[in-house]
């Protein structure tokens, strides 16, 4: 009995590790032969697409204010910050000249004037005397040279006359222009704004004979302009109309809107990257946007709020789109026939697939994608809330539930 004891236990030991390495290999085959599925659940939210771009604020209406005349800055009568009103005066040239020029025009045209009169009373004189002598001239009491030389007097005396006409009339010409230049020493605002910039200081002398010297600048800071460079791969995807928002660095949290105004023509290369000036106004009431300050921008191409969304991890492009009866039949709907004034459609977009979860197996639907980003997109038909979409399919040995679960969550 001893004997037969020490014979069977090495079998049954061996028999042993057999059967466990079996079901070892068993198991091992069973869980590597399982795909782990990663998946996200169609869920409804907010979608954009939008086009962002960094920009800069500045008043949408502002005038450099300067001086036509040359001569000192005799006052400035504002201050940087302060609001000005349209024709409020604003700074003084030194005006001493100019009145001198303008009186001088003035008493020149008083000069001329009373020559007028002086000639005016010896033309009529010489009227007088050229109708006597044509009067005697035809009883032959005189002779033709003293008629011819009546007449020649009062024909240069009218002639006279006109120079002297002639000549008022430029001096009133001339005077205009220095009574002008004597207003332009007294210089208004043009516009209701804010002082933004003093260029000219009281007392220094203003050459505007080649240029026109700027003394301050006046902005209406109420309507602010959000100048912001768009690359040209997408400032084709940009018009007038489009909506747009943006942030500032002091205030991310807020959010400013508006509609894009002009999409400047002629662009600007920086770096070798072609980039366009897009513009939109901004109000600006409470005068918590300043100058220059830069702008985080967005525009807005689409946008839709509490849409079925699928990351686009999860879309596979279609070529050949299959008909609206073949999809509805893959989702075991039923379509209804179109009318015979809706027989025609406008031409669909590129069609997609997607790969659905259920019961364990994998179902692959075309879907019908609204607007999209780089992160998700729309779905408009195909799918219903709170099924699962496969993102990701790889067979790998399971781990436990925790491992997986840990792998799904961070998608």
């Amino acid at each position: 009995m001893k004997f037969q004891s020490r014979i069977l236990m090495p079998w049954f030991v061996g028999a042993s590790v057999l059967v466990a390495a079996g079901y070892a290999w068993v198991g091992t085959g069973t869980r590597d032969s399982n795909p782990v599925y990663e998946t996200l659940v169609v869920e409804r939210g907010d979608i954009e697409d939008t086009v962002s771009a960094l920009g800069g604020l500045q008043p949408r209406e502002f005038v450099d204010v300067g001086t036509q005349v040359s001569g000192q800055l005799k006052k400035v009568r504002v201050a940087i910050g302060e609001t000005v009103k349209q024709g409020d005066l604003v700074a003084e040239i030194d005006p001493v000249v100019f009145a001198a020029r303008v009186e001088a025009s003035k008493a020149t045209l008083r000069s001329l004037r009373a020559q007028q009169e002086e000639k005016r009373a010896q033309h009529a004189l010489a009227t007088r005397q050229y109708l006597r002598n044509e009067s005697m001239f035809r009883q032959n009491a005189s002779s033709r040279d003293a008629l011819e030389t009546s007449l020649a007097a009062r024909q240069v005396s009218a002639a006279q006359i006109a120079t002297l006409h002639a000549q008022q009339e430029q001096t009133s010409a001339n005077l205009k222009v220095e009574e002008a230049n004597l207003s332009y020493t007294r210089i208004y605002s043009p516009i209701t704004g804010t002082v933004v910039a003093l260029v000219a200081r009281q007392g220094q002398t203003l050459n505007a004979n080649q240029q026109a010297p700027v003394i301050l600048r006046v902005a209406d800071l109420d309507t602010m302009t959000v100048v912001t460079q768009v690359s040209e791969a997408d400032v084709v995807r940009l018009k007038p109309g489009v909506n747009a928002y943006f942030s500032t660095l002091g205030r991310p949290e807020r959010r400013w809107t508006g509609k894009v105004r002009q999409v400047l023509p002629t662009p600007e290369t920086i770096n070798n990257v072609v980039l366009y000036n897009v513009l939109f106004d901004v109000e600006n009431t409470d005068r918590e946007l300043k100058m220059q300050m830069s702008a985080q921008v967005f525009f807005v191409l689409g946008q839709a709020r509490n849409a079925l969304l699928i990351p686009v991890a999860a879309l596979k492009p279609q070529k050949a789109p299959r008909s609206r009866a073949a999809a509805a039949a893959n989702d075991g709907t039923e379509t209804a026939k179109p009318s015979s004034a809706a027989a025609t459609e406008a031409p669909r977009k590129e069609s997609y697939t997607v790969r659905v979860l259920v019961d364990g197996q994998i179902q692959v639907r075309e879907v019908a994608i609204g607007i999209m980003n780089r992160l998700a997109a729309q779905v408009l038909s195909g799918l219903a809330e709170g099924e699962e979409v496969v993102v990701d399919a790889m067979p790998e040995p399971k781990r436990d539930r925790k491992s997986a679960t840990k792998r799904t969550a961070k998608l």
